[in-house]
């Protein structure tokens, strides 16, 4: 695998719609798509998420039908599953501490950092918690779509599914977890799948792109 520039990796991804489900993707692959989720940037490095690496079939297909039977879940080899913490909490946060200090040395600083980030986090309601973590889940899939590419493994996220079925599924309530977004990591059916003969469709530079000078 020759290293390609990062532009050439977003030309060649899409969001697959059929997977070979004759073709696994190597665990090596798997390694490096996970190893870059977890070096992914989050707010004020809490990393509020986990990542579930999901091969049992039995258990990919019990998703499958929390999704909808989106069939690239089981076709697919791989389901990577992004939880977000369901709140913050001193006890979470003072982790994030015990990490740093473990790395950096136990510095005033740090203390005084978290120490303000717990009096802004911990009066604030649940759900609100809650949806900041979901969106440093979705920073960590912006990296995997892209680490995939890089892997030249194909990858489909996806938010329709039933959430709550699929907390069920993996005992995440349990854990204080919620589950955010899936992504099936797979092969594409060059034969079958629809999608992929067609051409990329974004919208322009002058479209999207304001530029502030």
């Amino acid at each position: 695998m020759t290293a390609k520039p990062l532009n050439d990796l977003l030309n060649w991804r899409y969001a697959t719609k059929k997977m070979d489900p004759s073709k696994a993707v190597p665990q090596d692959k798997v390694d490096a798509i996970v190893e870059a989720i977890r070096m992914a940037p989050t707010s004020s490095g809490t990393q509020p998420f986990e990542l579930f690496v999901v091969s049992n079939p039995e258990i990919r297909s019990k998703i499958t039908e929390a999704a909808g039977g989106q069939a690239q879940i089981t076709d697919g080899s791989h389901l990577l599953v992004f939880a977000a913490w369901d709140n913050y909490t001193a006890e979470r946060i003072d982790n994030v501490v015990d990490l740093n200090v473990a790395a950096r040395g136990d510095l005033p600083m740090l203390h005084a950092y978290y120490d303000n980030l717990k009096s802004n986090y911990l009066p604030r309601e649940a759900e609100a918690n809650y949806a900041h973590a979901a969106r440093q889940a979705y920073i960590a899939l912006g990296i995997a779509l892209v680490a995939a590419a890089e892997q030249e493994v194909d990858s489909t996220p996806m938010e329709g599914f039933n959430p709550d079925a699929v907390d069920a599924i993996l005992g995440l309530k349990e854990r204080g977890l919620r589950s955010v977004v899936l992504l099936p990591l797979g092969f594409r059916d060059e034969a079958n799948d629809w999608l992929l003969p067609m051409g990329k469709v974004r919208k322009s530079r002058d479209t999207i792109v304001t530029e502030v000078n």
